[in-house]
């Protein structure tokens, strides 16, 4: 019931059993990445020059693009209902 109230540190919360701490830390590890917070600390952990903060920011929009249209495109292929199955090979 308490834990219910609590529902935001959820995904950050890592039960220990039966002693393991090196399962419980690559958990935390895996989720902490997961949710971009390593990243971040990276970004903030030294000054980083506006002209190397502009190329990071253009770099992951074009590699967000870039994979939106790459995960498209496969799902448009990998469609089952479409009546010519290779457009344009004939």
């Amino acid at each position: 019931m308490g834990m219910q109230k609590h529902a935001q540190f959820l995904a950050r919360t890592v039960m220990v059993r039966d002693n393991n701490i090196g399962k419980a830390s690559r958990l935390l590890n895996a989720i902490l990445s997961r949710e971009g917070i390593y990243g971040q600390y990276r970004y903030t952990r030294c000054y980083e020059k506006p002209t190397q903060t502009r190329r990071r920011i253009n770099y992951e929009r074009c590699k967000a693009i870039y994979s939106e249209d790459m995960s498209r495109k496969i799902g448009f292929i990998l469609r089952k209902n479409r009546t010519d199955p290779y457009p344009g090979a004939s």
